[in-house]
């Protein structure tokens, strides 16, 4: 698949980007290019290959679930204009 000029200025207004002519010609071999790499990799035959989460199979290291912090609610609730039962009151914005 390729691109002309007239669709990559379609692309570019859609997208709202100003493009020269000298850029919509760079940006359409770029996208060609693009566009050229993924006919590659679609022609590649892929039956029978499981789909990979990673290209590494690497076991996900996991620490410990504990609180590293001390409780501060007190001290934040303070400093807060409203609290009720350790809640946080703010205005009603919706009637």
């Amino acid at each position: 698949m390729s691109l002309s000029n007239e669709q990559v200025g379609h692309i570019a207004r859609l997208a709202r980007i100003a493009l020269s002519d000298a850029e919509v010609d760079a940006t359409r071999a770029k996208l060609n290019g693009i566009f050229d790499l993924i006919e590659q990799m679609q022609a590649v035959d892929t039956t029978g290959v499981e789909p990979m989460s990673h290209p590494q199979e690497l076991a996900t290291r996991l620490r410990e679930d504990v609180v590293t912090e001390t409780n501060r609610c007190e001290a934040f609730q303070k400093v807060a204009p409203q609290t009720e039962a350790g809640l946080y009151l703010v205005p009603k914005v919706i009637e």
